[in-house]
């Protein structure tokens, strides 16, 4: 059993989605708030869980409250921990959203840590993502060469369609299509490489973080980050993928029957 929360804030897009949350917040006897004054903050869909996550790091506490339908232009302080309502694992699914404020205001919501990666590079600029970060060809199909640094002393090397990072939220994405482990919470990072070139197809579970670089310019491969293309990646400068941030999540009690873990 976790506190029960009584000051709920409402994070999301979508109109229709955010007023049946905000209706379920005061039906089951909480004050909606804005994220700044909140016990606990609902974020609606990965774009809401993304932005949340972000704005409770302790390096950028701010996120765009539910009042505003994404039109302010001030976004507020996240001190709260979030309830993630999407689909997949280590979070509420959509479904089951009106049982899950019930139990988040009745107390039956636990604490659980999520990562927050920082991607960047010697020449490049900083990035932060919460569920995964991945190296793909922009050719669909064709191959290009990559070295990932495991540790101090052990480097992996393979060619393949692309390289993806993910946490334990983002690991049942992208990560799990191109034949990646499931991660628990805590669990660390998964390393899996898309379609590689090869009959053995090897994936690994970091602790902190992971070096990925290009070995080679014949076909050009972008960095996308939380499925967003941020730019093209230069063949030879490694880019450092590492836990900056643990924020808090809420996830329902076991006994709770409406925490999406698949």
């Amino acid at each position: 059993m976790g506190d029960p929360a009584s000051r709920v804030a409402v994070v999301g897009s979508g109109d229709s989605v955010v007023d049946h949350a905000e209706r379920a917040v005061r039906t089951a006897g909480g004050r909606l708030v804005d994220p700044a004054a909140a016990d606990a903050v609902v974020a609606l869909g990965d774009e809401a869980v993304r932005d949340a996550l972000l704005a409770s790091a302790p390096s950028d506490r701010r996120v765009r409250p539910a009042s505003s339908r994404g039109d302010s232009p001030v976004p507020c302080r996240v001190d709260a921990p979030v309830l993630p309502v999407r689909a997949g694992r280590h979070a509420v699914d959509p479904a089951s959203l009106d049982d899950a404020i019930r139990g988040l205001l009745d107390g039956n919501a636990r604490r659980v840590a999520h990562p927050i990666l920082a991607v960047g590079g010697d020449d490049e600029p900083l990035r932060r993502a919460v569920l995964d970060v991945g190296f793909v060809t922009d050719e669909p199909a064709r191959i290009s060469e990559y070295a990932v640094d495991l540790a101090a002393d052990r480097e992996a090397a393979f060619r393949a369609d692309g390289v993806v990072v993910a946490t334990p939220m983002g690991s049942d994405g992208y990560a799990a299509a191109a034949g990646g482990p499931l991660l628990e919470a805590g669990g660390g990072l998964s390393v899996v490489p898309i379609a590689p070139f090869t009959t053995r197809h090897d994936a690994w579970v970091v602790r902190d973080g992971v070096g990925i670089s290009v070995r080679r310019d014949a076909e050009t491969v972008s960095i996308v980050v939380d499925g967003d293309r941020r730019g093209a990646v230069t063949p030879g400068r490694p880019i450092r993928i590492e836990v900056t941030d643990r924020v808090e999540t809420l996830r329902l009690s076991p006994s709770f029957p409406v925490d999406a873990e698949r």
